[in-house]
């Protein structure tokens, strides 16, 4: 059978790597592994004779994970009108009549429904973003290293501020991406389950023998148990929303911090910058027209995408409440949930894909040292104005400092494209306030001001110091796994 593996989201952009956990004909997949379970443990504890648990074989566990998506909406649209019990209806024609009355007991919906949604994200995360995420660091890392000395003009409000380097630029990033990892790993972690009932206060396990016969360890505890899950410290009928909604929020920042690399990388690709070259390979187009153009269409999707999760993460937003115990409203949004995680593994994909070379994208970007350089002149000479500014008050200035600069050196510094400090040692001819404390500056802060690329701070040092912390956190997660 021919199944239909399109996800939640753009049939564009549909990675691979999720289409086992968010295929369409997938989605019951852990739905069945939750009631599968279930009748385990109901077994187990006695609620299922002997007799009748040991035809419950392997055979039929492998049948009820197969029951597609497609199957269930046959039966719903012709019979139930509901999803789970058009499920139910099919794994009771799977297991047999001795098994088919016992099919979904004790359980309401939602026990299933929220419970195999968690496992969804638990292994999509583990399995396929994770590991994107963790390669992706690696290689981040590798270009802050490389660029941590490259000299580059910062940029705040879109105009030139004071020295950096790419690698420090590109560390920002690399931080964020992270810190945002970080949550990721923590909320993945703080996913739970439930097994409790129409109301969540556990009352058919409680009031018919089946609570009863479990002993120490709750029914809920031991289904969750066989699941790798831990049980919600109380639920409605639905899970509580927090868990599900920061662990989609932390996939939803990591979004961003990766539209900000799209941003940034596009911007410096501006044909009058030029500071970052996009990989191109033979063949590519940049124009249905204008052959001659080389677009950023990588780092645009990138920030793209980032758009269409922001406001994939409204539909998280919206179902933080609902009705008493539980309310159909946030059903159909839901599903939309794992388009998140479809548009954070696309991004990854993207700076991960490999040319005919097997290099990935992110190995082939390129930075234009010729240009960094470039632009970096264009304002050197006006660049040093605040720690000229600092360097005066300190060494004894009487006056606002500040205000000379900006009313005085630096528009002179423009007309004639010399130096700030070589404005103010001529003006200093004419004062002898500014001369005074010209000549009380130390030796060395006056050639700094000579030199703009001198005033980098301490970029290359916290670029390293990123980039080394970047492998240790990226070695320390391939341990985990």
């Amino acid at each position: 059978m021919r199944l239909n593996l399109m996800m939640p989201g753009n049939p564009r952009y549909q990675p691979e790597q999720l289409r086992q956990f968010f295929g369409y004909d997938r989605l019951y997949a852990t739905l069945s592994e939750v009631e599968i379970a279930v009748l385990e443990v109901m077994g187990e504890i006695g609620v299922i004779p002997k007799g009748e648990f040991r035809g419950f074989r392997r055979k039929l566990r492998e049948k009820l994970h197969l029951i597609t998506t497609t199957q269930v909406d046959r039966v719903e649209r012709r019979i139930t009108r509901h999803d789970i019990r058009a499920w139910v209806r099919i794994a009771q024609r799977i297991v047999g009549p001795r098994l088919a009355r016992l099919v979904h007991v004790p359980l309401t919906s939602y026990d299933a429904l929220d419970t195999a949604r968690i496992l969804q994200f638990r292994r999509a995360y583990e399995y396929a973003l994770r590991p994107a995420i963790n390669d992706v660091i690696v290689q981040l890392a590798n270009l802050v290293e490389r660029y941590a000395e490259q000299v580059q003009i910062g940029r705040t409000h879109g105009q030139h501020a004071l020295p950096i380097t790419v690698g420090f630029w590109l560390a920002t990033i690399l931080n964020r991406i992270m810190y945002c990892s970080e949550q990721l790993e923590r909320y993945a972690d703080g996913l739970v389950g439930k097994i409790s009932g129409a109301v969540g206060a556990y009352n058919a396990q409680v009031g018919l023998p089946i609570a009863s016969r479990c002993g120490a360890i709750s029914f809920e505890k031991r289904v969750l148990t066989k699941l790798g899950l831990k049980s919600a410290r109380i639920s409605t009928q639905i899970l509580p929303p927090e868990p599900v909604g920061f662990f989609l929020f932390a996939a939803t920042s990591l979004s961003a911090a990766l539209g900000q690399f799209g941003r940034d990388c596009r911007q410096l690709m501006r044909t009058e910058i030029g500071e970052i070259m996009e990989a191109r390979e033979p063949g590519q187009v940049g124009s249905s027209t204008m052959a001659g153009k080389i677009n950023p269409i990588t780092f645009e999707n990138l920030e793209g995408t980032w758009f269409k999760t922001k406001n994939e993460f409204g539909k998280v937003l919206d179902t933080l409440i609902s009705e008493h115990q539980r309310d159909l409203v946030g059903s159909a949004p839901a599903r939309d949930f794992p388009t998140i995680l479809v548009n954070l593994q696309h991004q990854l994909n993207s700076l991960l894909k490999k040319n005919k070379k097997g290099h990935v994208f992110l190995e082939r970007i390129g930075v234009n040292a010729d240009a960094c350089e470039r632009n970096f002149s264009m304002s050197a000479h006006l660049v040093l104005g605040e720690p000229l500014y600092i360097a005066l008050q300190m060494a004894g200035y009487r006056g606002d400092a500040h205000k000379l600069i900006n009313d005085k050196l630096a528009p002179e510094a423009r007309r004639t494209g010399e130096p700030l400090i070589v404005c103010a040692e001529r003006k200093a001819k004419r004062s002898k306030n500014l001369r005074a404390a010209l000549e009380n500056m130390p030796t060395e802060v006056i050639e700094l001001l000579k030199d703009a690329r001198r005033y980098t701070g301490h970029a290359s040092r916290k670029a390293r110091e990123i980039a080394r912390r970047a492998r240790r956190y990226a070695d320390s997660r391939k341990a985990i796994r």
